[in-house]
């Protein structure tokens, strides 16, 4: 199938069925509040790396994570009751961001995370759309995640960890966080083996469109989440 060339001017897809067999359906483009925002409305998002045109993907099957699915191992429920970190939201959106990108760079792995990216996303939280969920100790940033929110619900963007299980505990005040307000689905987008083993699974490009096109009707939590978030308590999860 052919790979469509995007039109600056106008923030339109062609249809994700176009899409090739690892996803790929469309190049160039840009990267503003609108065509970001219609690109995750149809379960589009762009990945690409420095030197590359931006690459938009709906990868067939698709990763999501059911926020009451979220596995929680014996270990890792040790650490949420000693309350190791503490958790906060859209405190320092831009401190994630740029932590998810230079800790893949400091271990030797190409990012997408570039700076046109972190520009593009910074305004969408700007705008109260994309969000950091954030695990501190001792005053100082040791982990967490970001992503959009729209409808009900998180498209994970990027995670990260400087101290064990700090990503993993942000994980889990996002579920516990999307259980409470109401967010149905956690798009992880790429399939990896450490989101498998936290309860992520996959499911074929049709149906996560057909749960998309109902969430994405739904009423989104804009605006920072902090206040939002004041009584989320992540060692309260259950499963």
């Amino acid at each position: 199938m052919p790979v469509y060339q995007l039109i600056p001017e106008i923030p339109l897809f062609p249809p994700i069925e176009e899409a090739e067999d690892d996803g790929l359906l469309a190049i160039g483009g840009d990267l503003t509040k609108e065509r970001l925002l219609v690109a995750y409305r149809k379960g589009i998002f762009p990945w690409y790396e420095v030197g590359q045109p931006i690459l938009w993907w709906s990868p067939d099957p698709r990763l999501v994570l059911i926020p009451e699915e979220l596995k929680i191992s014996r270990s890792l429920r040790k650490v949420l009751r000693k309350e190791k970190f503490e958790i906060r939201f859209d405190s320092a959106f831009q401190q994630v961001i740029k932590a998810c990108a230079d800790v893949r760079t400091q271990q030797g792995e190409g990012t997408w995370i570039i700076p046109e990216m972190q520009q593009a996303y910074t305004e969408l939280h700007q705008e109260g759309f994309a969000h950091s969920v954030e695990s501190w100790q001792d005053g100082k940033l040791k982990g967490g995640l970001y992503g959009i929110s729209l409808g009900q619900c998180f498209f994970g963007e990027s995670m990260f960890s400087t101290k064990n299980d700090s990503s993993k505990v942000a994980l889990v005040a996002l579920a516990e966080f999307s259980q409470q307000v109401g967010i149905k689905m956690i798009d992880c987008q790429m399939t990896t083996a450490h989101l498998l083993s936290l309860g992520a699974r996959e499911i074929k490009r049709k149906v996560f469109l057909k749960n998309l096109k109902k969430y994405i009707e739904e009423p989104t939590l804009k605006g920072s989440w902090d206040s939002v978030s004041t009584s989320i308590k992540a060692n309260k999860f259950q499963n």
